[in-house]
């Protein structure tokens, strides 16, 4: 007679499904943690997206060709006497007047020029890539968006302007001695206390490209062409600077957001004026305000489909 089967019953059968969930849980608890919101990841992310382009690099790469040409240029034709503006012969005298002498230069044409780029791009290249939607999926906000998007601008303004200055002072320690440094007010100050004030000089004028750097992002949100709103605020800026020339006009001038761009003589005075500084903050904060409100309002009201 044979036995009955006497073998024991497996006793982790029943393990595998109660481990299951354990890891399951942790698994899901893992990717939570991954997942949660980082405040900062969204505008690290749009920074990366500015500064990772070719394009934002060559823009500056030809920024830092201004002091150089420059400096060059008044080294190549030093003793000439060809009537050129003043500070250009102070150069001669000291290279560190070649950063002053670049940001004046820039200003009119190729700041703005770069910056309407960058900020005609911030929306609207996002629309034409189809990726919009997936931002604000994430989620993100639709505030929150156009907030990164302007910072992205700005980061763009102040890293441009710090180029101009750095360079400039490089290639003028270069090619021109260096020394005390007669302000516009006839006192002079050493290297350092003017790298204090060429510090100034690129934060005033990060500042004044602040209002065009909000006009652009609104341009760029009423177009998924990129280059549309790029050439609309690099034209503004051009006729901003137009119109602030026609003396019938000025009961205007003082609202252009141009008018202040070329005022920060008061930073190279001893000492120093911040009235200018001033006026223009508020010039500056009144187009962020105008034109970054008329940028949601559209914004908001858009049917997002790409």
């Amino acid at each position: 007679m044979s036995q009955p089967d006497a073998s024991p019953a497996q006793p982790d059968t029943a393990q595998p499904d109660t481990a299951q969930p354990d890891a399951a849980l942790t698994h899901d608890v893992r990717e939570f943690a991954r997942r949660r919101p980082r405040p900062f990841a969204l505008l690290g992310s749009e920074l990366a997206l500015v500064f990772r382009r070719r394009r934002t690099w060559a823009m500056l790469g030809a920024l830092a060709l201004v002091p150089i040409l420059i400096a060059v240029a008044v080294r190549l034709t030093t003793g000439d006497d060809n009537g050129g503006p003043a500070f250009l012969g102070d150069i001669t005298n000291n290279g560190l007047f070649v950063s002053f002498t670049a940001l004046t230069v820039s200003i009119p044409l190729f700041l703005p020029l770069t910056v309407g780029v960058v900020a005609g791009d911030t929306v609207a290249g996002e629309a034409s890539h189809g990726t919009i939607r997936y931002l604000l999926v994430a989620p993100t906000g639709r505030v929150r968006f156009i907030l990164v998007k302007f910072a992205g601008a700005v980061a763009f303004c102040l890293a441009a302007t710090l180029l101009i200055v750095l360079v400039g002072a490089a290639i003028g320690a270069v090619l021109f001695p260096i020394g005390p440094v007669t302000l516009l007010s006839g006192t002079q100050v050493d290297g350092w206390s003017y790298a204090g004030r060429a510090l100034l000089l690129a934060l005033y004028v990060t500042l004044s490209m602040l209002g065009l750097s909000a006009i652009g992002l609104f341009a760029s949100t009423l177009t998924s062409v990129p280059v549309g709103a790029m050439a609309a605020t690099v034209v503004l800026a051009g006729a901003s600077q137009v119109l602030d020339q026609l003396p019938q006009l000025d009961w205007l001038h003082p609202f252009l957001f141009s008018h202040q761009w070329l005022g920060f003589g008061d930073l190279l005075r001893d000492p120093i004026a911040f009235d200018s500084f001033g006026s223009n903050a508020v010039l500056q904060l009144g187009y962020v305000v105008v034109f970054g409100a008329l940028a949601y309002s559209r914004f908001a009201s858009k049917d997002i489909l790409s």
